[in-house]
């Protein structure tokens, strides 16, 4: 049977028949006491992790400290902070002195003579709060370290889960060499793009949903004409969402300018998130409409639909993190929950607000975000893109230890003309590099043997100014691990899966070495 610890208490007070009748009271009450007559003689008994009471009996008036001076640096000190203080008093009684002792920090005020019920009654209610208070430290610890911990979980599920995406997605452009045989394989390669674009998105999203509720996330802000990314992006819904669930995408635009001061990258996620939910929770046939305007000083962007709509119980939870307006066995909606959270996570970056609105089950959902108008500066005028040229034959050295993505991106890289190599650990990496000079490297960060920081650090090192444009291409994509990537010497740090049209950029910059 486990043996119950006695609670310890240190009695001070340099009247030593005071100091004797409490000690017996205390010890009466079952629990340890320990003893000092000054202030200073307690703040070191309290201070050493062997004699560290759990609560203190404190004497206001002492020979060289007052006791309220006593409490007010052992509650500024973070090894004695928790401690109880219970004040006691036979001379300073007046209520003034209770709010000084409570200023001071004291849990607690007798005034002397006491009975002993009295001081067994407050130690006892003030040990009680203590154990309360260290279990609820000890659970939150419990919290931080699982909080971590899934942190860890993520960044891994999120390397996982991209490995086999990035050869998915490398493998598109393959089967798309040549036109399709019938309208079946067309509509295979069709929804096969749709799932991955959908796959792909699902993991970003719950990576980014950790982000923004820990404050981590990054925003790179510019000003920006909303306008034409509503457009832009209500363009690409309306193909690859609402036409194929046979929706109606109306978009209502201001004649003017909206300008605002924006990551166009995070609000364009933003409203690819309400979008697809507005079609996911609506019937085939029905409309959705957005509108934006300018009123008041604020940008004012609302989507709305006419589906499945909220119930009055659900609407106040609804930006709640793994909330759904529904909960059917069937997943027929899907979702992982999380997209209203992360919506708002991101325009509360952005000083904005986003609210939800629905008349009820049945009757549709409204969103409406309002971000500030950006009144100074000029906008920045979005670069036109064009086809890049393609590039001439360049040399390519692909190292992951994952085989199928390794192979797609060389297979893919061939494709275009490029003579590539390849190596699945890091020491056969860096050998690779060193014989081949190849003109880009691309290096997966987790890596057999040496992982790929070391991989681009040795490179650099014994290729000095000879060493291939270097990309991490990497599962991980948290800012700590961009950061290393830079840090260890690469040139860029890019999420599998990587898009073809980024892969032609990163090729195309590299230049030939000279033979």
């Amino acid at each position: 049977m486990r043996e119950v610890r006695k609670p310890m208490v240190l009695n001070v007070n340099d009247h030593v028949a005071n100091r004797y009748m409490v000690s017996k009271m205390l010890k009466n009450a079952g629990m340890q006491v320990s003893e000092a007559s000054t202030g200073r003689e307690a703040m070191d008994l309290a201070a050493d992790p062997a004699s560290k009471p759990d609560l203190i009996v404190l004497d206001v008036r002492l020979p060289d400290i007052s006791g309220f001076e006593v409490c007010r640096r052992l509650k500024a000190d973070p090894r004695t902070k928790d401690i109880k203080i219970l004040h006691t008093s036979a001379t300073f009684v007046t209520s003034d002195n209770r709010v000084e002792g409570v200023e001071a920090g004291a849990d607690g005020y007798l005034t002397q003579p006491f009975e002993p019920q009295d001081l067994i009654a407050s130690v006892r209610a003030l040990l009680r709060l203590h154990e309360a208070e260290a279990n609820l430290v000890a659970r939150n610890g419990l919290l931080v370290e699982a909080d971590r911990r899934k942190d860890e979980f993520l960044a891994m599920l999120a390397h996982e889960l991209r490995n086999p995406l990035a050869a998915l997605h490398m493998g598109l452009p393959v089967l798309e060499r040549f036109p399709p045989h019938d309208e079946l394989e067309q509509q295979t390669r069709d929804i096969m793009r749709r799932q991955l674009t959908l796959l792909a998105r699902l993991v970003d999203d719950l990576l980014d949903v950790s982000r923004v509720t820990r404050g981590r996330i990054e925003l790179h802000r510019e000003p920006m004409e909303l306008g034409k990314l509503v457009a832009r992006v209500a363009g690409v819904m309306r193909q690859r969402v609402a036409e194929p669930r046979q929706q109606q995408l109306r978009v209502e635009l201001p004649p003017g300018s909206v300008p605002v001061f924006a990551d166009s990258g995070r609000i364009e996620q933003v409203l690819t998130n309400l979008l697809d939910n507005a079609s996911k929770y609506s019937d085939p046939g029905t409309a959705i409409d957005v509108r934006l305007t300018a009123q008041g000083g604020h940008a004012e962007l609302v989507v709305r639909d006419h589906g499945i709509g909220i119930d009055a119980r659900t609407l106040p939870t609804i930006f709640d993190l793994f909330a759904q307006a529904t909960r059917s066995l069937d997943r027929s909606h899907g979702g992982l929950g999380i997209g209203l959270t992360l919506a708002k996570g991101l325009i509360d970056l952005h000083g904005g607000t986003i609210a939800a609105t629905s008349a009820g089950l049945g009757l549709g959902t409204e969103l409406r975000i309002r971000l500030p108008l950006h009144a100074h500066g000029e906008l920045v005028a979005a670069p036109v893109k064009e086809e890049p040229a393609a590039p001439g034959r360049r040399k390519i050295l692909v190292v992951d230890d994952n085989e199928d993505g390794r192979k797609m991106l060389r297979k893919l890289c061939e494709l275009h003309g490029h003579e590539v190599s390849e190596a699945a650990d890091g020491l056969e990496g860096v050998r690779r590099a060193l014989a081949d000079r190849p003109d880009v490297a691309f290096v997966d960060i987790g890596l057999p043997g040496i992982d790929g920081y070391e991989v681009a650090r040795r490179v650099r090192a014994q290729l000095d100014g000879h060493s291939p444009l270097l990309i991490a291409l990497s599962g991980y994509g948290s800012p700590e691990h961009r950061d290393r990537a830079h840090e260890a010497g690469f040139d860029e740090h890019i999420i599998k899966p990587i898009k073809l049209a980024n892969l032609r950029r990163i090729v195309g910059a590299a230049q030939p070495k000279a033979e």
